[in-house]
């Protein structure tokens, strides 16, 4: 772990171990500091030039979206009032400094027919040799839950093998964003999936001492970078990779693992206005099925109807773009 370094290191070191006292996430927030501690240290800044003006010029070298950069000097910002708490300084030099405004973002939207595709996809790398098979199906059943319970993806490497509640179907997401916990309905079809995999996972593992449901060896869980990788070759293997695009001030995001989630509510949604019900009333139930702290959270789903209007208002952005 890279340390600070600059005349303000103890500082952001104090900050850090009272954010992290508070039971924060600490790793955006410490890269961050971490950018603005070589930065101030780069440029040799003295204490008295961190003014407005510097934090507007710092702004202005960061190459960056929007989104991030008002990320980085938010981060910034909370350290400065903290400074202030604390009586280290007695004014935040980034108090009146506003937001940029930010892009539009568009996430992909799998339709439930490319859902299924993908799915069948990681089932089709499932490798039959001994060494390669409780592993692979093991990440098949986690993009599996991941996609029909719109679980993120790493509640899906962190559950617990007694998370699962074989008897009830479901499953219990502890302590995860928001610092929130949740009891997950598991639809049949993917429970069946489910207890075959266990079945399979005991005769693996007969001197069973790994805690994880998903396991990739005898002692660890599944790794998230190896079972992005996993959802990137299925991705491909159907033909529906896409690039991340910057269109006006709208990005529209490629397919990510979070995607999944992302279409599970929309198409959830899609599907209780197919039977004649409001979408919104649903809201509060389905924030706390996917774990949200508010229903105003999940209502951002309803920017788009299903993955159809999304890639349609893709296309119109790109028409009218190769006419300017």
């Amino acid at each position: 772990m890279k340390n600070f370094e600059s005349f303000l290191a103890p500082r952001f070191s104090e900050f850090i171990a009272y954010r992290q006292h508070l039971g924060y996430s600490l790793q955006p927030m410490r890269h961050s500091l971490l950018f603005f501690d070589r930065y101030i240290k780069d440029k040799k800044i003295k204490p008295n030039v961190l003014s407005p003006s510097f934090f507007l010029e710092l702004r202005g070298t960061l190459k960056m979206e929007p989104k991030s950069v008002n990320g980085r000097l938010s981060s910034i910002r909370a350290f400065f009032d903290f400074m202030v708490r604390t009586g280290y300084y007695t004014e935040n030099p980034l108090k009146d400094i506003p937001r940029i405004p930010e892009y539009s973002f568009a996430p992909f939207i799998f339709s439930p027919e490319q859902t299924d595709q993908l799915i069948k996809a990681v089932c089709m790398r499932i490798r039959k040799e001994p060494r390669y098979y409780l592993r692979d199906l093991a990440e098949y059943i986690a993009i599996l839950l991941i996609a029909r319970c719109g679980l993120r993806i790493n509640e899906s490497v962190r559950l617990q093998l007694h998370h699962y509640r074989c008897r009830e179907k479901t499953i219990y997401i502890e302590k995860t964003k928001f610092n929130k916990d949740r009891l997950v309905p598991v639809p049949k079809a993917a429970a069946i999936e489910l207890d075959n995999y266990l079945s399979v996972r005991d005769a693996f593992m007969t001197e069973d001492q790994n805690p994880y449901l998903f396991v990739s060896s005898r002692q660890k869980g599944l790794n998230d970078t190896r079972l992005r990788s996993v959802f990137h070759r299925a991705v491909n293997d159907i033909g529906i990779d896409r690039p991340r695009q910057v269109i006006g001030h709208m990005v529209f995001g490629s397919p990510t693992p979070h995607s999944l989630r992302h279409s599970f509510a929309v198409n959830t949604l899609k599907r209780i206005k197919e039977r004649g019900d409001c979408p919104q009333h649903a809201l509060p139930v389905l924030a706390v099925y996917i774990g949200h702290v508010s229903y105003q959270q999940t209502a951002t789903y309803l920017k788009f109807i299903d993955a159809d209007q999304r890639q349609g208002l893709l296309n119109f952005a790109s028409s009218k773009r190769e006419n300017i």
